[in-house]
């Protein structure tokens, strides 16, 4: 690790901030280390990441910095460091369960799996490596893609035939190799996701020699290909899908609650940033209480979704309802600018609430986004709704 310096590299990589005593505060990962540090020192701080990271930044007396030679191995090593030193401003106010663990199955053809922390006790496959925790979902299943296609593996799904016979035949998924073979795939998998990349090629490099020597060139190929391709990860989605989660964009996110009487209750978030539509950033909420009560389950969904100090913040907020879901979301954000979208008898936009100028600047995307939180938040609803009355059904049958 290295000191702070006015020398930054403009590359990938984690930092980490820390106060009295050397203690670590937060890390986190940058694909610019550069422009990531130097984002924590604008006046607008506390708008674009919240109150709570600006806490941190005033007790930081130092930060210290490590480059990686691409923003995936950045990931793998942010979630590394966060396990080994559990800093207080990545874990503070969070459910640890909800974090993402890319898992590796113990059987004969290991599988490699996402999970949530709250779900891997009630899986049905047992568990021989665990790698994590990954604050970010969608990013770790794009790092996932890129690795597969390093190191072929089979995933949740491949028990499926169709399924796992498609992915042999495009290269992700092993095929005719045996038992033995594929344990080399799971240790470099390994090797990768415990960030030993140096140690991982030296091992590759020595395969390929051995495999030249005794004249097997087709296999000592497909090494020199493994070879060159962990040395020059292609990783441009992941780079697009951080500068979106980062970039400074104006964003907008708005949010709904659908139930049927106070069952099946759920919440949605949906994001539009620039006037776009971006679908990789909505997020659904399953309320934890059944009941009637639209301004609590909006409470609940906006306190839910601040304690992910992760997520890049909104320049604005959207609320579907009136004077009642625009005070109870005023209650729970305190920095940042909230309009609610208030509906006439045809559940039509009626008139908004909120700061004038910033409705009439951002009117059309405001809408935009109020729409597609109720078509989202419907949606899943439906869903719910579904497996409920399935669910129900099966009990049913289960007494009968």
């Amino acid at each position: 690790m290295k000191k702070i310096n006015k020398k930054l590299p403009d590359k990938p990589g984690i930092y980490i901030f820390k106060g009295k005593s050397e203690n670590i505060l937060y890390i986190g990962r940058a694909t610019s280390i550069l422009d990531r540090l130097k984002s924590y020192f604008r006046n607008d701080l506390i708008h674009a990441r919240g109150s709570r990271l600006v806490d941190m930044v005033t007790k930081a007396i130092n930060i210290e910095y490590k480059e990686t030679d691409s923003v995936l191995e950045a990931i793998i090593l942010e979630a590394n460091e966060i396990r080994k030193h559990q800093p207080y401003y990545n874990t503070a106010e969070k459910d640890n369960k909800s974090y993402n663990y890319a898992v590796i199955t113990h059987e004969e053809f290991p599988r490699v799996i996402i999970s949530r922390e709250r779900a891997l006790d009630t899986q049905d496959f047992k568990i021989k490596y665990k790698f994590g925790p990954y604050p970010h979902g969608s990013l770790l299943k794009d790092a996932l893609k890129i690795i597969r296609k390093i190191f072929p593996f089979r995933d949740a799904k491949a028990n499926l035939k169709y399924q796992e016979s498609f992915y042999k035949s495009i290269g992700l998924s092993p095929d005719n190799i045996s038992k033995q073979e594929y344990e080399k795939t799971v240790r470099n998998l390994v090797l990768f996701f415990e960030g030993k990349k140096k140690k991982l090629i030296k091992i590759l490099e020595k395969e390929m020699d051995t495999y030249a020597e005794t004249q097997e060139f087709e296999k000592a190929r497909k090494v020199r290909n493994t070879l060159y391709a962990l040395q020059h990860i292609q990783d441009v989605s992941l780079i697009k899908k951080e500068n979106l989660n980062i970039g400074s964009g104006y964003r907008i996110e708005a949010y709904d609650i659908a139930h049927f009487s106070g069952k099946d209750v759920v919440g949605v978030m949906t994001a539009v940033v620039d006037g776009t539509v971006d679908k990789s950033q909505y997020k659904k909420f399953k309320i934890s209480k059944e009941a009637n009560d639209d301004t609590a389950a909006l409470k609940e969904v906006l306190t839910r979704r601040f304690n992910h100090t992760e997520w890049k913040l909104p320049d604005l907020i959207v609320i579907d309802g009136g004077m009642g879901q625009w005070n109870a979301a005023r209650s729970i954000i305190k920095d940042i600018p909230t309009v609610a979208v208030v509906k006439g008898e045809d559940h039509k936009p009626s008139y908004f609430l909120g700061d004038e100028n910033l409705v009439n600047t951002h009117k059309m995307p405001i809408l935009l986004a109020n729409s597609e939180s109720h078509r989202f938040a419907i949606n899943y609803h439906k869903l719910r709704r579904k497996k409920s009355f399935l669910g129900r059904v099966a009990k049913k049958n289960r007494a009968w």
